[in-house]
């Protein structure tokens, strides 16, 4: 644009951020930018701005009147309200008083006239005036001679568009103020596009970083209004000091959650941690949340400690597995990385085993079963029913149509090392290995399934008789392992093609949980302490190649015996933990057994070799003059290789455990025997009652008869009566080897 029109200075009106409108002199011009500096007199002191010459132009069209330049199509602009509009008749000059009296305190048309003619400072400021502009107004004052005005109206077109008005005369050459038109061309509204098209003015730059510091001001208010808030709340929490250690701790962690988009891994034996979120009871005692899951991979356990002089800190534990779950995950996310692997497998005659462990509370009935709400369990979300829908779709894909496969399902619970299936009016079953070492659980009933509909049918009838009890840790607690297995046959030999077993496991109580309570609750947190541990090595058995399975530990390992020695065998064992700070210790002995699961995994570098850490049946150190069976073999092994977890009063506890129930079972199936033969013994006195009715009966044979009936009795009852003793002692050696138990 050229600036060969615009002098240094030179008095320009100038329009401000806030739309007003007011003179001022022009004391610099850059050419490079197009751009003018102007400066005027305001409140007592000298302002400046820099503006595009583009709005200078805008405003001062006659400055365009000497270099004309092609203007912008016409069009129409809004009137400015009269409030705004500067007067027409004379306008005091800024350089005389300053604008906000010009606004506030505006002088009379008589006065402004006065002050117009006789102001010093302005014909000093019209002295430096261009001399272009002076012409140019003088000559439109001559061709405007002619016309009678008042002198109002003889002000000319320079002024008029300083005022951003034009006077239109009427039909006797005079000007009607009251009739005003808009200026034609729109120069303010065109000169503020082209503003916006070119670079910004320092001044407009200023004000956006001021705005912007603003903005970024107040969200940092903002942020210490909501962290006052929390600090309240901290305050209120009777362990807010180990709370605002953790803080402190999460604030330097780079946290990057598991997520669908992450690659699943394929694992002989896969170990995952699942952290549940705080429920009501926990938010209620305010209890802290000791579990920070940073990654996909890491869990972080912070163990609040005292130390002697009563300060307390924390110990930050981590451990690490295939997966870790945070609060956040759902039983889909879940399931995707632990269990669907698994599914293919039973496809290529394998068996597939997949166990939740952990404590009582924990969530492993949620996560295998599905969401609870209330008591009600939506069984459509927990990986059983996950499990079976994938069944069936593999089912249904080309490659296996071909097999003829046909699915079916079982389950069952095992409560105190007894078997009981869920899905035939909890009928007791009895587990024996056949002539081929083959254990079979004797009248276990297996439903064909078609669908996915009847599985989750299947799985809603075995939750409602499964067994379940209060506990220190849950209200509702699962007492009983809760064994659902999918079952591939082929259709016509209706051999076995592949097994799928999910495990919902009981909570793995403590010695400590069950130390003052009733022998039946002994039991069973004996019967869950033993069971998990033969569960661990006989898990560890799988990356050992030849090493012995100690599966006859315990009922749990004894009916999943073909899932543990098979050469085409999957685990994944998902430990799930309580976040709680109440919990933690119950959450460090899960996270620490499932990482001595995982630690002797296959391939990992700590194996001493296929066989380390094993010891065959017949090495156990056991005393010559104990001769053991079977599962107390296989007993004395477990405590050897966890010396660190069974301490020897523990092992004799056990060991008793194992004595009781076998001589349970003796007693039991006696009196059953002695029952069915008190019944065909009944029959014959009978039949010899009746004899004595004849008039001619033989009363020697009779006599014989009886004699021998009483004997048979006499016998049963006798032997009946001497096992009965002796498991009355043996339940008496049971609580006394309970009370001499010493943790480890």
């Amino acid at each position: 644009m050229d600036l060969s029109a615009m002098k240094v200075g030179m008095n320009v009106d100038i329009q401000r951020s806030d739309g007003r409108v007011h003179s001022a002199c022009v004391s610099g011009i850059n050419k490079a930018t197009d751009s003018v500096t102007v400066e005027w007199f305001e409140k007592g002191e000298t302002k400046g701005k820099e503006i595009e010459a583009s709005a200078i132009f805008a405003l001062n069209p006659e400055l365009q009147a000497v270099i004309p330049e092609p203007a912008p199509a016409p069009a129409p602009v809004k009137q400015l309200p009269p409030s705004k509009l500067p007067s027409a008749r004379g306008r005091p000059s800024s350089a005389r008083q300053p604008l906000n009296h010009v606004q506030q305190n505006s002088p009379k048309p008589n006065s402004a006239r006065a002050n117009k003619n006789n102001s010093p400072q302005r014909n000093a400021i019209n002295k430096h005036s261009s001399p272009q502009r002076n012409s140019n107004i003088a000559g439109q004052k001559n061709g405007n001679a002619g016309t009678p005005t008042s002198r109002g109206e003889e002000v000319s077109s320079a002024s008029s568009a300083r005022s951003r008005h034009s006077m239109v005369p009427n039909e006797n050459g005079v000007g009607d103020r009251d009739n005003v038109a808009p200026l034609p061309a729109g120069p303010v509204q065109n000169a503020s596009k082209i503003a916006q098209s070119r670079r910004r003015s320092n001044v407009v730059k200023k004000v956006d970083e001021i705005k912007k510091n603003r903005e970024d001001r107040r969200a940092k208010q903002e942020a210490v209004k909501e962290q006052r808030i929390k600090d309240v709340d901290l305050a209120n929490n009777p362990n807010w000091e180990f709370l605002q250690m953790i803080r402190e701790y999460k604030e330097e962690l780079d946290f990057s959650p598991l997520t669908n988009a992450d690659q699943v891994r394929n694992h002989q034996i896969s170990v995952c941690v699942r952290k549940r979120p705080m429920n009501k009871k926990e938010h209620n005692k305010k209890d802290a949340d000791v579990i920070t899951v940073p990654n996909k991979d890491n869990i972080v356990v912070h163990e609040p400690k005292t130390k002697v002089d009563l300060t307390k800190y924390l110990e930050n534990q981590c451990f690490r597995f295939d997966y870790a779950f945070d609060e956040s995950s759902s039983n889909e996310l879940v399931y995707k990385f632990t269990a669907k692997p698994l599914v293919e497998t039973i496809f290529n005659r394998g068996m597939a085993t997949c166990f939740a462990y952990g404590q009582t509370g924990s969530g492993k009935t949620h996560t295998m079963g599905g969401n609870f709400n209330g008591k009600n369990q939506d069984v459509t979300k927990g990986v059983y029913a996950l499990a079976a829908a994938d069944v069936f779709k593999f089912l249904h894909k080309p490659e296996h149509k071909k097999k003829e496969l046909s699915v079916s399902c079982s389950f069952f619970e095992i409560y105190s090392g007894k078997v009981f299936d869920l899905l035939n009016k909890k009928t007791k079953l009895r587990v024996l290995e056949d002539g081929k070492q083959q254990v079979q659980v004797v009248g276990l009933q297996e439903k064909p399934v078609s669908n996915t509909n009847e599985v989750l049918n299947l799985i809603s009838a075995g939750n409602t008789v499964r067994t379940s009890g209060t506990t220190s840790a849950n209200n509702h607690s699962s007492r009983s392992h809760a064994v659902f297995q999918i079952i591939l046959r082929t259709k016509k030999a209706r051999r076995v093609h592949g097994k799928f077993s999910l495990i919902d496991l009981a909570g793995n109580e403590r010695g400590k949980d069950t130390q003052s309570s009733n022998r039946q609750t002994r039991m069973e947190g004996a019967e869950i302490n033993k069971s998990l541990l033969a569960l661990k090595e006989c898990i560890r058995s799988l990356g050992h190649k030849g090493a012995h399975v100690p599966f006859r530990a315990s009922k749990l390992t004894q009916v999943l015996r073909d899932s543990f020695i098979g050469d085409n065998s999957r685990t994944c064992m998902i430990a799930m933990i309580s976040p709680g700070m109440s919990s933690c210790e119950h959450t460090l002995n899960t996270l620490r057994y499932a990482d001595r699961v995982k630690e002797l995994g296959p391939g990992d570098p700590s194996d001493g070799g296929p066989n380390d850490g094993f010891i065959p049946a017949s090495e156990n150190p056991v005393s010559p003059e104990r001769s053991l069976s079977p599962s107390n073999s296989d007993l004395a092994m477990l405590c050897t290789h966890n010396e660190e977890e069974v301490s020897v009063e523990m092992y004799t506890f056990h060991e008793v455990m194992n004595q009781l129930q076998e001589m349970e079972e003796q007693v039991v199936d006696d009196h059953r025997h002695c029952l069915e033969e008190s019944k065909q013994l009944i029959a014959e006195e009978e039949r010899l009652m009746e004899m004595t009715d004849e008039v001619d009966y033989d009363v020697e044979e009779y006599v014989t008869r009886l004699d021998d009936i009483l004997g048979r009795k006499i016998e049963m009852l006798s032997m009946l009566r001497d096992k009965v003793s002796n498991f009355r002692g043996q339940l008496q050696e049971e609580e006394k080897a309970s009370k001499n138990i010493k943790r480890p």
